[in-house]
C-alpha cells in the first residue's frame, strides 16, 4: 500500500509540473530602494498588460516572472514613475542591476542581448531629446538655423539607428523597438519617407519569415504596406509638380479648360490680349471674403484698361462654390480635384499669377512685392 500511495504521489506531482507553462524571468537588484512594489508590464499593441509585482527586498532584491512568449515581445518593469524596457524572447532570466533616483538611465543587463540594446537604445533616444532641447533653446540660432540643425540631427541619428539596429538584426524585438521609438509624440521613422519605409519592409520581411503568427508581424506588415503606398502617391504626385513646374518654364502658360458657373468651358488663351491675374481659391477659408475683397477692387479698377481674372475655385461642395460665385463679375470656374493647381505646382491658397497680353506667364504672387503695380505696368 505504501509503495503505491508513493508512486501515484510521484504522478500526480508530474501531471501538476508538466501542466506548468514555461516562463520568463526578470530579477535583479535596485540600490537605494527597499519595500516598494514593482510591476512587470507586457507593452501589447493595444497597451500595457501587468502580468507579475514583487515588493523590492530589504537588501534591493527583486524577482518577476512571466508566461514566456510565443514570438519575442516588449516588456517593461515600472517603479514609480520610471521605466526599464525589457526584450524577451522565450524561457530566459534577465538580471537587472539598477541604481535610484534615476534607476530608467543607471541600471546594467545581464542574460539578454534584446534588453542590452533597448538598453542603448533608450540611452541615445534621452541623449537626443536633450540634444533637441539644447538646439531649441539656442538664442544664438533664428528659427531657419534651428530648423536645419533639428532636421540634421534627426536625420543622423536615424542614419545611425538604422545601420547599427534595425538592419543587424532585423527580426530582434530590439530592431522592432528601434523602428518605433519617438520624439516629441512623433515616430522617428516615418512610413510616408521613402528611406524610412525601407526599415519598415527590412523588419516586416523578417518577422514574416521567423515570426509569421505574431500581432506585431501583422501590424508591421499593415504598417509597411501602407508607407509603400503612401510614398508611391507622393513620388507620383511630386513627378507631377516637377513636370508641370518644368513646363510652365518652358512653354510660359499651361491651359486650363474648366467650367463656370453655367457649365461653358472657359480657357485661358480664350483671354489673349489682356492681362489675367490667375487666382486659386477655396471659398471655405476664413480668408475668403477679404481675398474677394481685394479682387473686387482691383477689377473695378482695371477691368476696363484690360484687366481678366480668372479664379479656379477649388473648394469640395460645388454648391457651396457656386452660391459664392455667382454674384462676382469675374471668370470662375471650378476644378474639387485640384488638378489645375497641381500644374502650376500650387502648395498653398491663396495663390496667383499674372499673365501678359501675349498669354506668356509673366510672375508668381511670390515674385511680386505690389501686385497692383505690376497690373499697371503689365497694362501700359
Amino acid at each position: 500500500m505504501k509503495k503505491i500511495a508513493i508512486t501515484a504521489l510521484a504522478a500526480l506531482v508530474f501531471a501538476a509540473c508538466s501542466d506548468q507553462k514555461p516562463t520568463f524571468t526578470v530579477e535583479g537588484t535596485i540600490d537605494g530602494v527597499k519595500d516598494t512594489t514593482i510591476y512587470l508590464y507586457n507593452n501589447a499593441l493595444s497597451g500595457a498588460v501587468k502580468v507579475d509585482s514583487a515588493k523590492i527586498g530589504e537588501d534591493g532584491t527583486f524577482t518577476l516572472k512571466g508566461e514566456a512568449p510565443k514570438d519575442p515581445e516588449l516588456y517593461c518593469i515600472n517603479l514609480g514613475n520610471q521605466i526599464i524596457y525589457v526584450g524577451i524572447d522565450s524561457t530566459e532570466t534577465v538580471t537587472i542591476h539598477a541604481k535610484a533616483p534615476n534607476i530608467a538611465r543607471d541600471y546594467e543587463v545581464e542574460g539578454s542581448v534584446n534588453t542590452q540594446k533597448i538598453k542603448e537604445l533608450s540611452l541615445k533616444q534621452q541623449d537626443l531629446r536633450a540634444r533637441v532641447i539644447a538646439i531649441q533653446n539656442n538664442l544664438d540660432l533664428n528659427r531657419e538655423q534651428i530648423t536645419v540643425a533639428l532636421q540634421q540631427l534627426v536625420d543622423a541619428y536615424k542614419v545611425e539607428i538604422a545601420n547599427d539596429y534595425i538592419y543587424e538584426n532585423p527580426a530582434s524585438i530590439y530592431a522592432y523597438f528601434a523602428l518605433f521609438q519617438t520624439l516629441g509624440g512623433y515616430n522617428l521613422f516615418d512610413r510616408s519617407n521613402q528611406q524610412d519605409v525601407r526599415a519598415f519592409a527590412a523588419v516586416a520581411t523578417s518577422w514574416d519569415t521567423f515570426h509569421p503568427e505574431s500581432e506585431r508581424t501583422k501590424h508591421l506588415h499593415n504598417t509597411t504596406i501602407k508607407g509603400m503606398n503612401d510614398t508611391r502617391q507622393q513620388a507620383a504626385r511630386e513627378m507631377m509638380a516637377a513636370e508641370a513646374a518644368t513646363k510652365v518654364e518652358a512653354t510660359g502658360l499651361i491651359e486650363l479648360e474648366l467650367p463656370d458657373v453655367s457649365g461653358h468651358t472657359r480657357t485661358l488663351t480664350e483671354l489673349n490680349g489682356k492681362v489675367v491675374l490667375l487666382d486659386f481659391h477655396m471659398f471655405g477659408m476664413k480668408e475668403s471674403a477679404a481675398r474677394i475683397l481685394s479682387l473686387r477692387d482691383l477689377y473695378a479698377k482695371y477691368h476696363a484698361q484690360g484687366l481678366e481674372i480668372y479664379q479656379v475655385g477649388l473648394d469640395e461642395n460645388e454648391h457651396f462654390w457656386k452660391q459664392q460665385t455667382e454674384s462676382l463679375p469675374w471668370i470662375c470656374v471650378y476644378d474639387p480635384s485640384a488638378q489645375s493647381a497641381l500644374h502650376y505646382n500650387v502648395q498653398n491658397v491663396p495663390e496667383y499669377f499674372l499673365i501678359d497680353r501675349n498669354s506668356q506667364l509673366y510672375k508668381r504672387s511670390s515674385q511680386m512685392k505690389d501686385v497692383e503695380a505690376e497690373i499697371r505696368a503689365l497694362l501700359r
